[in-house]
């Protein structure tokens, strides 16, 4: 890993978020057959931050978002993993632990605390780009399945911020400066809107087949909308492939081709 120190989360509310009044449970960890971690139960939204060793940073940072199916958060191959690879390319990621809208018994919804979750996560980023040396004008969002649903959506429901608001954090824009969207959901619900960021996606054509054309209709959509579009469909790959060290086939590949969809979009350089 790329960090100095081991990664501590960081609440996205430190006085508790709104909608989670009085729910004080500990978040539910669970481990696969792999050895991987699933959480559930939560109701105290963070980010566990992923630094790039000192003086190796660029400058660029992504939130992370799990995916799950909105009953779990798949911690490993959705989350960790991928925020090591990128602090190890010099990117500051953070995984983000949201709400969870349908899990058994949940009060929670994807709208209404799911993606304000996503939405606080940006505008905490910025709130502290200085301290994490940080451009603030390249922050991304990007999610995993049912987490890729919130980036997408964050890619069309954002505003400059409350500069009147006494906390900082919300003075800030919960825009994001560019989206990467793997196998989400709710694609076929997305529409660019004006100022919607450049996107890249990426599924597998034994995905779910809806899925599939819902992502390629949103890939139309965007090119229709004169905003930058990239997308990947690989042979054979299947949903959940995350990123693993045993995964096979050009599928493997694909954070090195978001990296360097990065590179020709000009996120890995800062704005003179």
């Amino acid at each position: 890993m790329g960090q100095n120190v081991a990664p501590k989360s960081i609440l996205l509310w430190p006085n508790g978020a709104p909608g989670s009044e009085g729910k004080t449970t500990p978040e539910r960890v669970s481990k696969s057959a792999r050895g991987e971690i699933s959480i559930s139960n939560v109701n105290f939204p963070s980010i566990t931050p992923y630094l790039p060793q000192t003086g190796k940073g660029n400058g660029l940072a992504i939130i992370v978002a799990p995916g799950g199916g909105d009953k779990e958060l798949k911690m490993d191959y959705e989350g960790s993993n991928f925020a090591e690879w990128l602090a190890e390319r010099g990117v500051t990621a953070f995984v983000l632990k949201y709400r969870l809208a349908k899990e058994a018994n949940s009060v929670y919804t994807v709208q209404g605390h799911a993606l304000k979750d996503m939405q606080r996560a940006i505008r905490l980023v910025r709130s502290r780009a200085k301290e994490w040396n940080i451009d603030t004008a390249r922050i991304g969002a990007m999610g995993f399945s049912a987490g890729g649903e919130l980036a997408g959506l964050a890619a069309m429901q954002f505003d400059n911020g409350n500069k009147n608001s006494a906390d900082v954090i919300e003075q800030q824009s919960s825009k994001p400066n560019f989206q990467l969207l793997v196998y989400p959901g709710g694609a076929g619900a997305f529409e660019p809107v004006k100022g919607s960021p450049p996107l890249f996606m990426v599924v597998g054509d034994q995905d779910d087949q809806q899925r599939c054309i819902d992502m390629a209709e949103l890939y139309i959509k965007y090119r229709k909308a004169n905003i930058p579009v990239e997308f990947h469909v690989f042979t054979k790959a299947v949903h959940g492939f995350g990123i693993r060290k045993t995964t096979a086939g050009a599928v493997a590949d694909w954070p090195n081709r978001f990296y360097a969809w990065l590179d020709d979009m000009g996120f890995l350089k800062q704005a003179h």
